[in-house]
């Protein structure tokens, strides 16, 4: 910190330690000006000029200070000087002073906050130059936090010195005199009966509703703003209209025909989403496959002889559409229907905030619901559109089993899907850009991940990118496809059959309207929604893949009972939608299930933090079942039981995780779950022996060794 900085700090250090040493601040009390009142009065009267400057100083003095007082001598130039005299010095006083604390906090701290924590600020900073102004006019208005923390808070931030004065200037003077007009009134009160004086009380509740009155005024004129292009239709057809119906549209046209809405849902492809369709649904039969034929390879350890005489992958593919048809039921026209939603097949277009076509038709609906969910991200390599290259939506058009599969991307898609078509005969070869796969996980559990997809056969290049695609044919027709990776500043061709990109997902914002209503989309281009899961829009909502944070299928279905609640019923209660226990479970064998956070992440957020181990070897049912590798792992912080996170590395991992995503989600400790009786020998017992580890590491040490002495004196 340069000199000058540390200079200033000093001086703002010295006089506030000479305020509260002195305790200067008993003269700003309604007692003291009471019984110096006439006192006072007399003085302003003889020298009105030099008390107006001695306040008006004061006051930028305790406000530009942030010392506690400021709203006290308010209330106490009312009383003394009246309401439109006060009300001058008071408003400009207060603006002069909050600026002065505005540019005192950018001058010593800004440079350093930033340089320190810019990356976690850049969203705000963007916030702040977008609508810096408003947002400013909105906390003046209604005072969430106090005025002087404002102040600080905002020297850190990019908002102009000039914007941030006449803002608060503004924003500050209704507030201000609403506090004066309280302020004139206490400084007539005579005796204890002058407190419940109409007037008095009068001024009380302006202090309490004015933040009430500001806040709606203030939304009934961003609304205004919002929808001023829009003609509102005077009555609806419905209450609400969900376009997509994987997931979150499910449940939300779900929980709105449970509470006897009108809603229509409206999918133009196939009921059920990505889920049923090409995700959740086929993988987990592809992977019960893959699964089954590992363990007829690894039947010898069991005693058992038994080999694969071979894969009719044919009929492996049949069985996956035999799963997806029997649970097409749960998510079909036919049930919900019945169930009182009105069942769209076609391209939804949203035409107004208040509108959707669909088929030609105009439907009216208060509110909407956007589930459109996401696709496989197509990337723009050399030479991609002259070779066969699949997705995870079209994997499951495959006929034959490809002989040589190249998987880009070492997400959770990779992984599973690398790991089942190897096992079921297919040579695959992984490429993954990042140091380890599934790059957000801990590096000890993604670690084990390799290790078993290496052991099943995968061949895994990591740090290697796809630089292009060539598909040559030779004289005798025969066809080879190939990709270029770089490695290390070298290039290495690989030869396939089919490759398979798994690089992420793209949020479905295009084509049904939403460029039209300008809806704001985020940097990963999902659609922008705050913490009640509204876009810009308030009666129009995102939920899903297309809003995110997460791509998973119980995420989107957890948004979809706010967004449902918040449309049919925010003009009474609105909810925050709650991410704080999140479970997510990758289904290699063996399973990788967070919840939580885990220690790169904790790490991240600067958490102190303790780390409980309890590795799956020394697990009873684990060992009897041939299935002991992997771990579980707990964050807790230093000293407690609370769970902050947990990670699980093992057989069944997601079923073991429900556990401890349960003790989260209703702040249950490690001792409560030790404290539960586990049957005997199950995987569960994990949970338990994970808690005992944290239990013996945290034995109070000194009382067992007056323990020990009791036992030994008991002894003898």
């Amino acid at each position: 910190m340069k000199n000058n900085k540390i200079l200033l700090l000093v001086v703002i250090a010295t006089i506030i330690s000479a305020w509260f040493y002195f305790d200067l601040s008993h003269f700003l009390t309604l007692e003291y000006a009471k019984r110096e009142q006439l006192a006072l009065q007399h003085h302003i009267t003889e020298n009105p000029v030099i008390a107006y400057v001695s306040f008006f100083s004061l006051y930028v003095l305790v406000t530009a200070l942030s010392i506690p007082g400021a709203s006290i001598l308010t209330l106490l130039g009312a009383a003394l000087f009246g309401f439109w005299t006060s009300l001058i010095i008071v408003s400009f006083a207060s603006t002069i002073g909050a600026t002065l604390a505005f540019l005192s906090s950018r001058f010593i701290l800004r440079d350093w906050v930033q340089s320190k924590f810019g990356h976690r600020l850049a969203t705000l900073n963007k916030g702040i130059e977008k609508e810096g102004a408003f947002y400013l006019l909105s906390l003046r208005l209604i005072p969430v936090f106090p005025f002087f923390l404002i102040n600080l808070l905002m020297g850190l931030t990019s908002i102009k010195t000039r914007t941030f004065f006449w803002v608060s200037q503004l924003g500050m003077l209704a507030g201000t005199a609403v506090y004066i007009n309280a302020g004139t009134q206490l400084g007539k009160i005579e005796s204890l009966s002058g407190i419940i004086s109409a007037p008095v009380l009068t001024s009380l509740f302006l202090l309490g509703l004015f933040p009430l009155i500001v806040k709606w005024v203030m939304k009934t004129m961003k609304n205004k703003k919002r929808y001023q292009q829009w003609q509102q239709p005077t009555h609806f057809d419905q209450n609400l209209v969900v376009i997509g119906a994987g997931a979150g549209g499910l449940v939300s046209a779900y929980i709105a025909a449970a509470v006897k809405a009108e809603v229509t849902l409206i999918e133009r492809h196939k009921m059920g989403g990505d889920c049923l369709n090409t995700g959740c649904v086929p993988s987990k039969a592809l992977i019960r496959a893959a699964h089954t034929a590992a363990d007829i390879n690894h039947a010898a350890r069991l005693g058992i002889d038994a080999q694969i005489n071979s894969v009719d992958f044919s009929k492996v593919m049949a069985r996956i559409q035999h799963v997806i048809q029997k649970i097409e039921p749960h998510d079909s026209i036919e049930r919900y229907s019945k169930l009182g939603v009105n069942c769209i097949t076609g391209d939804a277009k949203i035409l107004s905030p208040w509108e959707v076509e669909v088929n030609g038709s105009r439907i009216t609906t208060r509110n909407i619901v956007i589930a459109t969910g996401a696709r496989p991200l197509v990337p723009a390599i050399a030479g991609l559109d002259d070779v066969d290259y699949l997705t995870s939506d079209t994997i499951w058009q495959l006929k034959a089993l490809p002989k040589r599969l190249l998987i880009l991307g070492g997400g959770p898609i990779g992984c599973e899907l690398a790991q089942s078509f190897c096992r079921l005969g297919a040579a695959v070869t992984m490429v993954e850009m990042a140091p380890q796969l599934l790059i957000r996980e801990d590096t000890d559990a993604a670690t084990l991940i390799e290790q078993s997809l290496t052991h099943d056969g995968v061949t895994l290049l990591l740090q290697h990118k796809a630089i292009r695609f060539e598909s040559t044919i030779d004289v005798h027709g025969q066809r080879t496809q190939s990709a270029v990776l770089e490695h290390n500043n070298q290039l290495i061709t690989v030869e396939f059959d089919a490759v398979m990109l798994a690089l992420g997902r793209v949020a479905n914002v295009q084509g049904f309207g939403l460029e039209q209503l300008g809806i704001t989309t985020t940097e990963r281009g999902t659609v922008a929604v705050n913490q009640y899961l509204q876009t810009q829009y308030p009666n129009i909502y995102a939920v899903g893949d297309v809003a995110g944070p997460y791509q998973l299928t119980h995420v989107a279905a957890h948004q979809a009972w706010y967004a449902a609640v918040n449309s049919l019923f925010g003009v009474l209660k609105k909810f925050k939608v709650d991410y704080s226990v999140i479970p997510a479970v990758t289904y290699t064998a063996p399973e990788l299930a967070r919840v939580g956070i885990n220690e790169k992440e904790a790490q991240a957020q600067g958490i102190d933090y303790e780390v409980t181990r309890y590795g799956l070897d020394d697990l009873d049912r684990a060992i009897a079942d041939g299935y002991d590798e992997g771990f579980i792992k707990v964050l807790t912080p230093k000293g407690s039981d609370k769970i902050l996170g947990v990670t699980i590395v093992g057989h069944h991992g997601g079923d073991l995780l429900a556990e401890f995503t349960l003790a989260m989600r209703h702040n249950l400790g490690l001792n409560k779950i030790l404290g539960t009786i586990h049957p005997y020998p199950t995987m569960s017992e994990g949970a338990k022996y994970t808690a005992g580890v944290w239990k013996q590491a945290h034995a109070p040490q000194k009382l067992l060794a007056w323990v020990k002495k009791y036992h030994h004196w008991m002894r003898n």
